[in-house]
């Protein structure tokens, strides 16, 4: 599904097109990001949040990461970080099939919304 769903928006590295047509919100994909019951993403990924302690270590820091990406390659890496890497051990935070280590009560279910996601990448955007 998620596949057929995306296939037009797919480039070789990249997913261009917004999710939901619409550009996300900088500050709530902050609050996504630095939020551990929602994005944990500083479970493995460090940042400008210097509020936050304990920021990961396993992933790469997303500092300067709009300077290294482009907003579609942050996109497909959020999405499904295994189409850019397939030994990956980041999570897919959309891609709902094909998935093996899914608790029952979250199978065929994303991490986060469409909305979410363009939020965070909103906010990674102006990480340069």
């Amino acid at each position: 599904m998620l596949a057929a769903a995306l296939s037009p928006c797919l480039a070789a590295d990249a997913i261009d097109q917004s999710l939901t047509g619409a550009k996300g919100d900088a500050a709530r994909g902050r609050a996504i990001i630095a939020n551990r019951q929602v994005g944990l993403c500083l479970l493995c990924h460090s940042g400008p949040f210097p509020e936050e302690r304990f920021q990961g270590t396993i992933g790469p820091d997303l500092n300067g990461v709009a300077s290294r990406l482009s907003e579609g390659q942050i996109r497909l890496r959020i999405v499904d970080p295994s189409r850019a890497n397939p030994d990956s051990v980041m999570p897919a935070y959309f891609r709902t099939e094909g998935l093996t280590r899914v608790t029952p009560s979250l199978r065929g279910k994303p991490i986060l919304s469409a909305e979410q996601i363009e939020d965070v990448i909103a906010f990674l955007a102006t990480l340069k």
